[in-house]
């Protein structure tokens, strides 16, 4: 796995208030309480690979069970060059705030309330080529929300399977059966949502970092 460090967040506000924020984001954005919402958060750069998203969603629509609604969360250059993608493949889309209607997909451009996003999301998922240390899963999993992700950089060591899955890069096929799966399947995004925030705490809520600290500051003081 890749080596990365461990830093410390403070986690707490993606596990707190849930229902309260759930219910502004999704009165915000004319979300029934049926409708499964699936959320991608991140800069609209070529890394993040966000075509991979759209046409995962594209050709899964006939086999959807359930109702869903995708967002683009971030803003960045290839803003059109997205928007030309959605309209290639007549992808009913909306930008916020300039058109503020329902649509299938819809682009929210930068929010900096990412915890009332992931609380009024069901399934975040990320599709990069290329990663760090993704902050994005960090915080969808301390909001207790299931993740999908491409397996790149330093993704392996955040995303675990009882919170999850992971694909290879740009796994197009892959993507999509996860996907599928995780919006047709309420039992399985149940069973992932149970396990996050004890996890993404333990791991790299920043008590854990001042834990640490603690312990390094003993054994030095003791040596």
């Amino acid at each position: 796995k890749t080596h990365i460090v461990k830093l410390g967040f403070d986690l707490s506000k993606f596990s707190q208030d849930q229902e309260f924020k759930r219910k502004s984001f999704r009165n915000e954005y004319l979300i029934e309480d049926d409708e499964i919402v699936v959320t991608i958060t991140g800069r609209l750069v070529p890394v993040k690979n966000h075509e991979l998203f759209l046409n995962a969603i594209n050709n899964i629509l006939p086999k959807l069970e359930a109702k869903v609604r995708f967002f683009i969360v971030g803003d960045g250059e290839l803003k059109d060059t997205l928007i030309e993608k959605c309209e290639s493949l007549s992808l009913n889309y909306t930008w916020f705030p300039q058109n503020p209607q329902k649509a299938y997909l819809t682009f929210t451009s930068w929010r900096k309330d990412i915890d009332v996003v992931n609380a009024g999301s069901d399934l975040v998922v990320l599709c990069s080529n290329n990663e760090g240390t993704p902050v994005s899963l960090i915080e969808a999993q301390a909001a207790n929300k299931p993740v999908l992700s491409t397996k790149v950089g330093g993704v392996e060591n955040i995303v675990s399977d009882k919170t999850g899955f992971l694909v290879e890069k740009g796994d197009l096929k892959g993507f999509e059966e996860k996907l599928l799966s995780l919006i047709n399947q309420a039992s399985l995004r149940e069973k992932l949502s149970k396990n996050g925030w004890e996890l993404m705490k333990n791991e790299f809520h920043y008590t854990r970092l001042v834990e640490d600290m603690r312990l390094l500051y003993n054994k030095l003081l003791s040596a």
